[in-house]
């Protein structure tokens, strides 16, 4: 809704066939960037389903060229013993493509209908093998008869549990559009990817500049096996920010009287980042730090803090980073 609302584009409009938006799903380049610019192949960080690090390999692996083939890998990454065992040595050895592999439940029915089974029986083999209960010797019998290639017979006993056509459908379709905004909305799709999807947002690491992020970066590379949860998380929106400043984007800072409590804006072409974002301020600081500007200039950071009841520690980090500009300690005069 906030992505939707920045660009005043009705989702609805977006064309599910753009060649630009498609690209992204086997290279950054309509991103304006490379590859070794942003340390990924794909240039689908940060949209649903697409992003993780497992898909962006299937992505790699399949080489989708059409929507079609994005469902499709919806499919199998949502299914169990799908991919990973099963579809993926198959595709990799040739025995199948994205267009022939299983990977919606519809997928069984369908083909096996088309190959001249009842389609009673197409439906209750479908269902045994989407639910993981596999295939009755009988069942194998039919299937055979109707030449289903052993291949497929095998990947059919393999797969614990499907994802069914129009789920997947409804994922893409989402992703799809969403992807098509980062392209041709580029500030707009970080203010929302940042105010709603950032698990570890640092206004402290993200926000200094290019140099400080790949100092950070670098450092969390080198300590990899050791990282923390939330740093993990930290290191996941940092690549999102590498991307946003290899495109040529900016951040602002946080203006005590603009920025809002959990929400990037827009300002000038650049992008301002929220009170949240800072180390230590919780929502429910942030959102009372929103109001309290809004009753009119702080005479010192004395007054910032009666009238906010944000922290100390985070008083002295907002001045470490100069968000207080020559603003006096107290209200007294020397």
């Amino acid at each position: 809704r906030m992505l939707y609302d920045l660009t005043g584009v009705n989702p609805q409009t977006v064309p599910l066939g753009d060649p630009a938006t498609m690209s992204l799903f086997e290279s950054p380049e309509a991103l304006g960037v490379t590859a070794e610019d942003i340390g990924c192949e794909t240039g689908t960080l940060g949209i649903p389903e697409f992003g993780t690090k497992f898909v962006r390999g299937m992505l790699l692996d399949t080489k989708p060229k059409t929507f079609a083939d994005l469902l499709r890998i919806s499919g199998l990454s949502h299914g169990t013993n799908v991919w990973l065992g099963n579809a993926q040595e198959l595709v990799k050895s040739g025995t199948a493509t994205i267009s022939t592999a299983i990977c919606t439940r519809d997928d069984i029915m369908i083909y096996l209908i088309n190959q001249g089974v009842e389609s009673a029986l197409a439906f209750t083999i479908m269902e045994s093998v989407r639910k993981g209960k596999g295939l009755k010797p009988e069942w194998i019998e039919e299937m055979k008869a109707h030449n289903v290639p052993q291949w497929y017979i095998d990947s059919c006993l393999k797969i614990k549990y499907m994802f069914p056509k129009a789920h997947a459908a409804a994922y893409v379709m989402m992703a799809y559009r969403i992807a098509y905004c980062k392209i041709n909305y580029p500030l707009a799709y970080y203010a929302a990817y940042f105010s709603i999807r950032a698990d570890a947002f640092s206004y402290e690491i993200m926000c200094q500049g290019r140099e400080k992020l790949d100092y950070y970066m670098k450092d969390y590379k080198r300590r990899s096996d050791t990282l923390t949860k939330k740093e993990q998380d930290t290191m996941k929106d940092m690549k999102i920010v590498q991307e946003m400043y290899a495109r040529g984007f900016e951040f602002v800072p946080v203006d005590l009287y603009k920025a809002k409590a959990k929400m990037f804006q827009i300002v000038d072409g650049k992008l301002m980042p929220s009170f949240a974002s800072i180390e230590g301020m919780g929502d429910k600081a942030a959102e009372a730090v929103e109001e309290a500007g809004k009753d009119g200039p702080y005479l010192s950071l004395d007054d910032f803090r009666q009238r906010t009841k944000v922290s100390k520690t985070v008083i002295d980090l907002m001045a470490e980073l100069g968000l207080f500009g020559n603003l006096p300690q107290s209200n007294q005069l020397s």
